[in-house]
């Protein structure tokens, strides 16, 4: 029987309405299906680990209450699995709201899944890393420390739903892993099964960003046109035993889903096509075959898959000192030749009011910024219309905040000191974060699900 996942959040700060009509739509076709809320990134994470270090019952997705209340009675009258990677740094914590919401829908009886094993800071320093790829940075002191994740696989998830779990939460597991998940559950896939893992994955790669697949980040006027941006359907697939899958949306919803639009996300961020690594299966897309079945459903046949690797990709996150961006707006008649000048003002200005470990960046917005290097080489050799609107944004970094307040001041300062008709000066600083990634052994990973009991209310920082 064909297997329904949806998908609720692409990200952490997706549209917190999307799951609405996925859930009504899984609700009217009545087949078993599962909804998935992806909302973990990197550096999301790392913004979690700090955020609980303030307050330890902090540290899960922000919005999840607005994510899951509208749709959670629902699911759960419905037998729709609910699986989510939002209890980021603190799973703990997010299953402990998920069980005051259970109950605030008249629901406290609901059985929530915790997975374990993704966090392994306190471990860190005695387990075999290799580097990823081309990494050279090397670990970062405990000082420094603010997460260390494994990308964990679907069987920890599987081992939740076989102990009746209605809700999963996670941390870190891969994005696809989440979809994977319900379809070994359901389907009985064996762990071997590798082509069946490789369309799970798939299935999960095509989900995972959310509307990315239904005409999100797509669209294009003109070139890629897309109807109802503002009401877009996030995706459902549909999913066979065989690992067939057809991508298809909420009816009366906006956005579209196409053989293009499948076929971008199909290859987002595929560095490899025949050897796509997950934690649970290589992927080979070689073979794979798109086509349009109708209006909103496209197939997608072909996939193979490999022998999972033998290590699991490992993110650390560690601290990177400050960082700072300042901006003002210069407008009307000759408007860029009075940003350019203040561009070369404030570089001048740097050169002996800040250190020369400083880095810093000037765009002019509106002309020259997103394809500009640091030093500004694009900018200097661009031509554009001299009246217009451009905003002079000035980024810094530095290991200590004062240098960086220092920078951005000194842009704020061309208020008065600067090329006239400058205004609209807004400062903004916040802590940065370094990324490294490392290879750990499978063997070393000890990955598991529980039951949280009814009677075990307080968050644990993690």
């Amino acid at each position: 029987m064909t297997f329904l996942i949806g998908s609720g959040a692409g990200f952490s700060g997706d549209r917190t309405d999307a799951a609405i009509p996925v859930v009504a739509e899984l609700i009217r076709r009545g087949l078993p299906s599962a909804l998935v809320f992806e909302t973990l990134g990197e550096r999301t994470l790392a913004a979690a680990h700090r955020a609980m270090r303030d307050a330890p019952d902090a540290g899960y997705e922000p919005l999840m209450d607005e994510l899951l209340a509208p749709v959670l009675r629902d699911c759960l009258d419905h037998g729709i699995a609910i699986l989510g990677n939002f209890g980021a740094a603190n799973p703990a914590g997010a299953c402990e709201l998920v069980r005051r919401l259970a109950a605030r829908v008249g629901r406290p009886a609901a059985r929530i899944g915790r997975v374990h094993g993704d966090d392994i800071r306190a471990r860190l320093a005695d387990l075999d890393l290799a580097p990823w790829e081309a990494e050279t940075r090397a670990l970062p002191g405990d000082e420094d420390l603010i997460s260390a994740n494994v990308y964990l696989g679907a069987a920890p998830l599987v081992q939740a739903l076989e102990l009746d779990a209605e809700v999963v939460v996670t941390g870190r597991v891969a994005d696809p892993a989440l979809f994977l998940a319900p379809l070994v559950h359901h389907f009985g896939w064996a762990w071997d099964d590798w082509d069946r893992l490789a369309a799970g994955m798939m299935a999960g790669h095509l989900g995972e960003c959310g509307a990315q697949v239904s005409g999100g980040y797509f669209a294009d006027p003109g070139v890629k046109d897309v109807p109802g941006l503002a009401t877009l359907g996030y995706p459902i697939i549909e999913v066979e035993s065989d690992g067939r899958l057809v991508v298809t949306k909420p009816p009366g919803t906006g956005g579209c889903v196409t053989v293009r639009t499948v076929k971008e996300q199909l290859l987002y961020e595929v560095h490899d096509p025949v050897n796509y690594l997950t934690p649970d299966v290589v992927v080979d897309l070689s073979q794979v075959g798109v086509r349009q079945l109708g209006p909103d459903r496209v197939e997608i046949g072909g996939i193979k898959g490999k022998p999972a690797p033998e290590r699991l990709k490992t993110t650390v996150c560690y601290e990177g000192g400050w960082q700072g961006e300042a901006e003002i707006s210069y407008a009307g008649p000759n408007a860029l030749a009075r940003a350019r000048l203040a561009s070369d003002v404030l570089r001048e200005r740097l050169t002996f009011r800040a250190p020369p470990e400083l880095r810093q960046r000037l765009d002019i917005i509106g002309h020259a910024s997103v394809f500009d290097d640091d030093d500004g080489a694009l900018q200097r050799r661009m031509t554009a219309a001299a009246d217009g609107d451009y905003r002079l944004r000035l980024a810094v970094e530095h290991a200590e905040r004062g240098w960086v307040e220092r920078a951005t001041q000194e842009l704020l300062a061309l208020y008065c000191a600067g090329p006239a008709g400058g205004g609209g000066v807004r400062r903004h600083f916040q802590r940065r974060v370094f990324t490294a990634s490392y290879l750990v052994k499978r063997t070393d990973v000890e990955a598991f699900a529980t039951l949280i009991e009814e009677s075990c209310h307080a968050p644990i920082a993690s």
